[in-house]
């Protein structure tokens, strides 16, 4: 018999949130089991109890299958389920795919790139826990030349108004008078942290753009069109620790490009684990 869970582990496996954005929900009165609006996110829900989110019935999730997907972000989408302005979202690209999804890392308006999404709650609060220093590689125009100096200071680090990052790997990939190219990775995910970086040196992030997301890369992908996982890539986001992407082994298949318009796809592709 499946043991009692605490809600907000219960709702990030249902695919509605990460656990995080559970506690929330819980705390501000969201969520009520069996009719009793719960406040306390350590509060257990057991089998056959009845879950409803803003008045809204919940389905538990059924088996272990996790859907896990690729999108290419354009820069104007947003990464969020609902925009009060009506502007574009991510899941507006993404409306194809019957799974509820989470993104994971979200990238400011202006950045565009790699964004995971997943319907698995748990895989999300593993993923963006800060614990977790997973490296994320990016792309990134700045405005002006970068001196040698200046490098040497970004590769020791920086103190940011949330706290000191870490050393930094900076490969300078072209330079001219208007501005470099850089390939920057990080292990952290903090909330737009490099144009907060060159913030501190008062230069401009004209250009941004994620290109691996430990071990996915953006590869080809096409602006706005998104695609499954390998299986490979799911084993490598589940391993300890998750390493920076690398050539997939000889033999596996190659992940396959969904163009949009995307056809439903419910199964075939997919990432699941068990």
């Amino acid at each position: 018999m499946a043991e009692p869970m605490r809600l907000q582990k219960w709702l990030a496996q249902a695919g509605l949130c990460s656990r995080r954005e559970g506690e929330r929900w819980i705390g501000s009165g969201r969520v009520a089991v069996n009719g009793q609006v719960v406040t306390q996110p350590g509060s257990l829900v057991a089998p056959g109890d009845r879950v409803m989110v803003d008045g809204h019935p919940i389905a538990a999730k059924k088996g272990n299958r996790r859907v896990i997907v690729a999108l290419n972000k354009p820069p104007s989408v947003l990464c969020t389920r609902h925009d009060p302005e009506g502007r574009q979202t991510i899941f507006d690209l993404l409306k194809d795919i019957p799974e509820r999804l989470i993104y994971v890392g979200r990238l400011d308006i202006n950045s565009e790139g790699l964004v995971l999404c997943t319907d698995d709650g748990d895989l999300v609060h593993r993923l963006t826990h800060p614990s977790a220093r997973i490296p994320r590689r990016y792309r990134v125009r700045v405005h002006g030349r970068i001196s040698e100096a200046t490098l040497k200071q970004l590769r020791q680090g920086v103190v940011l108004d949330d706290g000191p990052t870490g050393p930094l790997d900076i490969v300078v990939d072209r330079d001219t008078s208007a501005n470099n190219w850089l390939t920057m990775t990080l292990h952290e995910g903090r909330n737009r942290i490099i144009r907060r970086i060159f913030d501190t040196l008062d230069m401009k992030v004209s250009r941004l753009i994620r290109v691996a997301f430990g071990p996915v890369a953006l590869g080809e992908l096409a602006r706005g069109h998104w695609r499954y996982l390998s299986e490979w890539e799911g084993r490598q986001l589940l391993a300890d620790p998750i390493p920076l992407s690398t050539p997939e082994p000889a033999g596996q298949p190659p992940p396959r490009p969904v163009r949009k318009p995307a056809p439903v796809h419910r199964n075939r592709g997919s990432v699941r684990q068990r």
